[in-house]
């Protein structure tokens, strides 16, 4: 096995993760990180040794994501969440379970543009830079969706922003007096 293998197999529980909450969907999301390894096989070639592999592969997948969503638009075929998740039973409420489904349920009513910032800077841990190169777009762009959805999250999840105490000038650190 190759160190490309070994790093690339490293790499798919968090392509998994990331699949699975941009889609929605588990078996959309296998098929997304399967399609995403199989492209990254196929191109490994094009990959340069020394470069994030993260940011390679999450940028694959982004794209083919939105390839994706866009044939479904076209098709025709998108399968609304929300109105499948009223006939689905529940065995079980425990309350962090509950609380874990109202934020993804919140994340899944942000626009997309948010949402996927969200993902990647929030959940899998990721530098604005590196989001911006896999979105494809400025560091300015991600750090206002990032404030927007984070914002749009607080107001879906009826969270109110904590009080923030802000000073017009920051208060000068005064060095203790010295007895001469």
């Amino acid at each position: 096995m190759t160190e490309f293998h070994r790093d690339l197999e490293n790499e798919i529980p968090r392509l998994r993760r990331y699949a699975r909450a941009l889609t929605r969907d588990a078996i959309r999301a296998d098929d997304l990180v399967q399609e995403t390894l199989t492209r990254a096989l196929r191109k490994q070639r094009l990959w340069q040794p020394g470069t994030d592999l993260r940011a390679w592969l999450f940028t694959m997948m982004h794209n083919l994501n939105v390839n994706e969503v866009r044939r479904g638009v076209r098709d025709q075929t998108a399968i609304n969440v929300e109105d499948c998740s009223r006939i689905l039973v529940a065995t079980a409420d425990p309350t962090g379970l509950r609380q874990l489904n109202e934020l993804d349920r919140a994340i899944a009513r942000l626009p997309e543009d948010q949402r996927q910032v969200l993902l990647l800077v929030g959940l899998e841990g990721m530098s604005y830079e590196d989001v911006a190169a896999i979105l494809n777009i400025p560091i300015g762009t991600v750090r206002s969706r990032l404030s927007r959805g984070r914002d749009l999250l607080r107001k879906i999840m009826g969270i109110e922003e904590r009080s923030i105490v802000k000073r017009s000038k920051p208060s000068p650190i005064r060095a203790p007096a010295v007895a001469a």
